[in-house]
């Protein structure tokens, strides 16, 4: 049984999609379904429901992927044993992080990551967290960095750091309800509203917090929405709006005099980053690297 066929059959198990497939593996859509058909062939038997416009696995389909799923977790345990043998830590890392945690928290510590273990090979995506959830479930990445927390029982969720989302506003073209360091949470339907899009982990944060105080985020005259952190930036301090963004990210640009931040009185915009995995035998280098990551962490190295 090759184990390429078994990789493209577990990534289309979990995507349920060819197409969303050959993206992930980096495959053209004909070669995922020639990987597919050759491993049916050489069980003799039909692995996926075509039938419907939602592909959906047979009931062979679904035994074969409770096995592929222990075969993965042997084959991190064999690599396991083997960095045990060698005394040396080596081969690929993939991470996934959500804008705020992959641009302004996680590339100071990858440094320190690669001058313990150099024979490890990092890669890093950086998507919203509704994405890096994704990932997590199909197995694109090893480790996820998220801005929420996420309650599913196929997942560790460790959090790992305390934040808070803060008013910012332009202060070079002043807002006169934001002359203050705090504001009264119903002038906030006042104002022109920057948002970030949908499956953000901040925007998921900030929608629950509101919503607990009678604020619904869809109520706020919301101008534009954006994907990038430092869109909403330039966004804000050319004056074309505010948002409510993390304060870890604008450190820079209150010390420049660029941003004024402001809170809400009586609301504590206050929320975790978590480190999530899913609940199987991680390779040694997921494994080294959520280790020093925590005691850094606790440490409060960043």
């Amino acid at each position: 049984m090759n184990l390429e066929h078994l990789k493209v059959f577990y990534t289309a198990a979990t995507k349920k999609n060819f197409s969303e497939t050959a993206k992930v593996l980096h495959l053209s859509q004909p070669s995922v379904s020639l990987h597919i058909k050759h491993l049916e062939e050489y069980l003799h038997t039909t692995l996926f429901d075509r039938s419907t416009k939602k592909m959906e696995l047979t009931h062979a389909g679904t035994i074969l992927f409770s096995f592929v799923e222990q075969i993965n977790q042997l084959v991190n345990q064999v690599e396991k044993e083997i960095s045990l043998l060698s005394d040396s830590i080596h081969g690929n890392l993939r991470l996934g992080a959500s804008l705020t945690i992959g641009e302004y928290l996680l590339p100071y510590f990858l440094g320190d990551f690669i001058k313990q273990y150099p024979n490890v090979h990092i890669s890093l995506i950086v998507d919203n967290s509704k994405q890096i959830i994704e990932k997590l479930l199909d197995g694109t990445i090893d480790l996820g960095f998220i801005e929420s927390a996420i309650p599913r029982k196929e997942f560790d969720s460790l959090p790992f750091l305390e934040d808070e989302l803060v008013i910012i506003s332009s202060a070079r073209h002043p807002h006169p309800y934001l002359a203050e360091d705090t504001i009264e949470p119903e002038l906030l339907f006042s104002l022109p509203f920057i948002a970030r899009e949908e499956g953000s982990g901040t925007r998921q944060v900030l929608e629950s917090i509101l919503l607990k105080h009678h604020i619904e985020i869809d109520q706020l005259n919301i101008v534009m929405e954006l994907e990038h952190t430092e869109s909403i930036k330039s966004a804000v301090e050319s004056g074309l709006g505010v948002a409510i963004i993390s304060k870890t990210t604008i450190q820079k640009e209150l010390d420049l005099g660029l941003l004024k931040q402001t809170r809400l009185k009586g609301i504590s915009l206050k929320r975790n980053f978590y480190l999530i995995n899913k609940k199987q035998i991680m390779s040694p280098a997921s494994d080294a690297f959520k280790e020093m990551f925590i005691s850094l962490m606790k440490g409060n190295v960043y």
